[in-house]
């Protein structure tokens, strides 16, 4: 029986062959440069039994969604037609030879074996390999391989335990596919076409539109206007101070602040007058700072910015990089919690060779190990990021090295104890007002011995107090202060953002933020020199459409990008420019109840997605229902064109002194 196995990668192909055919294989050149077919004999035990295999790959998907020639054009038909316009599937300019050698190979193969990611996307891959399969044999026995790392047994067990492709996660894509061609498009034209005819700056500009840009930009711009918008109030507070055994402690008022000046003249003078505080409350228990959840794929992305100084579309790419070269699990992944049936003791004894943490994982195999928490989420397709093998770090790249090192101390402290110490908290009455203080004492440190991305702060040993005495502070201020304008947002907080309002996927998010980069609807600056830039008062060029997407080719080197975070390891924020506010606040100002700078559309969409791959509805409902959605926006859109054109006049023209 000779069966031909396809996986989504070149390297997941190479790994996999060199699993089933113990190192026996033999390598051929195909018309693509950076694909191979593999040649072994592999026993796949019941029902294919011992077979002559051929592996080989696709360069992600092969299939392109497209609207026929006659709608190409952007003067004609109008793009409400869109909507509702043939959509035609076709191989891909670019894949015609992958295509064409799955093809080739399906016309000696008996079955064929899928080895896709295990996600909505690989599943829709594996269904174009099928697609091109059968155009060399209609007559194949379809299976496909799930499996969440490329460790030999974990390929073995996978190999061995083949199911059918999930049809349902196929159509799932195939409707986001579908959604994203006819409205990008249809908004795409409608934007550009009339934005165009104000002239200036806007004349030859595309303006992009993405289902899920669209909402990301808008989070930038809400944050934005909050912002300038915000006016400081003064506030009034008191602070107690008192140095006993060699400590001072700082006691905090338990009304925090008032924003009346007189109230707290009163208040501070009763204080005062009364000279002597007595301790109502003296507390003493134990506490600990809980250890990390197992790894995410948003979680990656938000650490990676706030610590690894990437962002996180470079922290996604350096992560792929180590789960094709077997160092990692899968990346992609909504899973915090560890199934009670892995041998997380084996990962953690692997990692016992390492010069940096070795020793701390050496500690864990002689007994210190502990069950990671369990967090709420499971998608049911894989487990928590996590290490595989040891990897040396001179065969790393430096950001290969960053996130792989962050992944494994992540790993590590999720296989420790809790930190912990004791807290204590003394309460007093001074001048009938209440004060507070705490403080902690750090006594077994665990897990932040090897996660060093957390720290325990603000940890003071308070001096002995007993209920009941009396003393007189040593010092005791009015103070005065203003309320403060909310940050900008960092990408940590838009990802946030995104994740919490159902934007993208876990394995987007990070793509959709670099589009609305490259589009020029946003920029990051450093946090330190926001003041002076946080006007956006600059020109704004024009915004690159770039292109729709999914997984492309190979990767050759991560893309120049903007970074959210400064040359000297500072916070970037998210600013937008004067046509990304004009573009929000446009929709904005035409008060539909469903703005397409607003979240609640896509979310919408993503909830049908997860409903078709549960079963709950089928492809052709939530197409029907979500581009009558769409074009009811579209037609809105349409009648308030002039609201649009006024805010880009507001923003674009008068900013730029036109």
């Amino acid at each position: 029986m000779r069966v031909l196995c396809v996986a989504e990668k070149p390297s997941i192909a190479k790994a996999v062959a060199g699993h089933l055919s113990g190192g026996q294989v033999q390598s051929h050149s195909t018309s693509e440069k950076y694909i191979k077919n593999y040649v072994f004999d592999y026993d796949f035990g019941h029902p294919w039994g011992h077979c002559q295999v051929t592996m080989t790959s696709v360069l992600g998907h092969i299939t392109s969604a497209v609207f026929p020639a006659e709608y190409k054009s952007w003067e004609y038909p109008p793009p409400e037609r869109l909507f509702d316009a043939p959509v035609n599937i076709i191989t891909s300019e670019d894949k015609t030879k992958v295509a064409d050698n799955i093809e080739k190979q399906a016309r000696y193969a008996n079955a064929l074996c899928i080895w896709t990611d295990c996600d909505r996307e690989g599943e829709h891959i594996g269904h174009e390999i099928c697609e091109a399969a059968k155009k060399g044999n209609r007559t194949l026995d379809i299976k496909r391989a799930r499996f969440s790392n490329i460790e030999r047994a974990h390929i073995l067990n996978a190999s061995r335990n083949l199911v059918n492709l999930d049809h349902k996660q196929v159509n799932a894509v195939a409707s986001r596919i579908e959604l994203d061609l006819r409205i990008g498009y249809a908004f795409t034209r409608f934007l550009t076409t009339n934005i165009r005819t104000l002239g200036g700056p806007l004349q030859r500009l595309v303006v992009s539109y993405g289902s899920c840009q669209f909402p990301t930009l808008g989070f930038v711009v809400d944050r934005y206007f909050k912002v300038r918008n915000f006016k400081p109030e003064p506030f009034w507070s008191i602070k107690v101070m008192h140095k006993r055994e060699g400590i001072d402690v700082n006691f905090t008022w338990s009304r925090h602040r008032l924003f009346d000046r007189a109230s707290v003249v009163v208040l501070y003078e009763r204080c005062l007058t009364a000279k002597m505080a007595k301790v109502v409350k003296v507390q003493e228990k134990p506490t600990k700072k809980w250890k990390p959840l197992p790894l995410t794929t948003v979680e990656l992305q938000k650490m990676a910015t706030r610590f690894l100084r990437m962002t996180g579309q470079q922290a996604m790419e350096a992560a792929e990089s180590l789960y094709n070269r077997g160092f990692i699990s899968y990346p992609r992944t909504e899973t915090d919690r560890f199934d009670s049936g892995m041998n997380l003791r084996t990962l953690v004894q692997k990692q016992t060779q390492s010069g940096s943490w070795g020793e701390y994982a050496q500690n864990l195999v002689n007994g210190r190990f502990q069950q990671p928490r369990q967090g709420r989420n499971d998608d049911k397709a894989h487990p928590p990021i996590h290490p595989i093998t040891f990897a040396a770090p001179t065969i790393l790249n430096d950001r290969e090295k960053k996130v792989y090192e962050f992944v494994v101390r992540r790993f590590l402290a999720c296989c420790s104890e809790d930190a912990k110490g004791v807290a204590t908290d003394v309460d007093i009455i001074y001048g009938e007002e209440s004060f507070h203080a705490h403080g902690v004492v750090v006594l077994e440190r665990n897990y932040l011995d090897v996660y060093v991305y957390d720290k325990w702060t603000g940890t003071v040993q308070l001096p002995k107090f007993t209920i009941g005495e009396v003393f007189e502070p040593t010092e005791a201020l009015m103070t005065e202060g203003k309320t403060a304008a909310p940050n900008y947002l960092t990408e940590a907080d838009l990802i946030a953002l995104m994740d919490a309002n159902g934007i993208g996927t876990d394995a987007t998010m990070a793509e959709h933020i670099q589009k609305i980069q490259e589009r020029e609807y946003v920029r990051t600056v450093p946090r330190t020199s926001r003041a002076a830039d946080e006007g956006g008062e600059e020109d704004d060029a024009p915004a690159a459409r770039g292109g729709r997407g999914g997984r492309g080719g190979p990767r050759r080197g991560g893309r120049g990008g903007g970074s959210t975070t400064g040359g000297r390891g500072g916070i970037m924020e998210f600013i937008p420019t004067q046509l990304g506010v004009a573009l929000i606040e446009g929709f904005d100002r035409m008060n539909f109840e469903t703005s397409l700078g607003k979240p609640f559309l896509r979310k919408e969409m993503e909830l049908k997605m997860k409903a078709i791959c549960e079963g709950r509805t089928t492809k052709e409902v939530v197409l029907s229902e979500s581009i009558r959605q769409y074009r009811h926006v579209y037609m809105q859109s349409k009648e308030k064109l002039t609201v649009l054109k006024a805010a880009c006049r507001q923003y674009i023209f008068q900013q730029n002194g036109g």
